[in-house]
């Protein structure tokens, strides 16, 4: 079976070395996935001064470049981010406008860059905002030419106003543990497809 690249972009908002859920849910998905040939590394989006835009390189030392040449490089990317005020974080939001610069880029058959590049999602937080985060990201992705595969998000939401994060819990839940299973197979047959028939250019 031909082993597969992923990237794991952690959206948290706290700079290394402090904890972080988004980390703790994005490793075991790329746990999930390396049981289906998948290898990869993950990066922590804000320990890289990532610039605000929508160009593929902001200039004076744009910490986005180099990002950007791992998710070319990669045959899946995760975004992962937390929830803050019921949505993704503003660099989970960044990330996005970042990737819009995409949408000018073609390979050499003229299609857009990023087609047979699968995505998918993970969002951990103790407030409501999973699915909304989750519709968000799908849209934002899918527009600039990944493609997503059937159920591929996991999350994990805590109890509203409590101050149980995912990282305190004995054991994953039972329903993580699913879905973040069902994301992995399901997102790897899927880049496996698209690795061996990509989407045809067009007239």
């Amino acid at each position: 079976m031909t082993t597969l690249t992923a990237l794991a972009l952690n959206c948290t908002l706290k700079p290394s070395p402090a904890d972080s859920n988004t980390d703790l849910l994005l490793s075991q998905v790329m746990t999930a996935l390396g049981a289906h040939d998948v290898a990869g590394t993950t990066v922590r989006v804000v320990d890289h001064d990532v610039r605000p835009g929508v160009e593929t390189d902001m200039g004076d030392g744009d910490g986005w470049p180099k990002i950007r040449d791992l998710v070319l490089a990669a045959d899946i990317v995760v975004i992962g981010t937390p929830i803050w005020m019921g949505h993704m974080s503003s660099i989970a939001q960044r990330v996005l406008e970042r990737l819009d610069a995409e949408l000018a880029e073609t390979d050499e058959q003229g299609r857009p860059i990023l087609f047979d590049k699968v995505a998918a999602v993970a969002v951990v937080g103790n407030e409501d905002g999973a699915h909304h985060a989750t519709a968000g990201l799908y849209q934002g992705l899918v527009d600039v030419g990944f493609t997503v595969a059937a159920q591929a998000a996991t999350y994990w939401n805590g109890e509203a106003m409590q101050k149980v994060d995912y990282r305190d819990l004995d054991e994953t839940p039972e329903a993580v543990a699913n879905a973040t299973e069902i994301l992995a197979r399901t997102t790897a047959h899927l880049a496996r497809a698209l690795r061996a028939q990509p989407y045809p250019a067009g007239d």
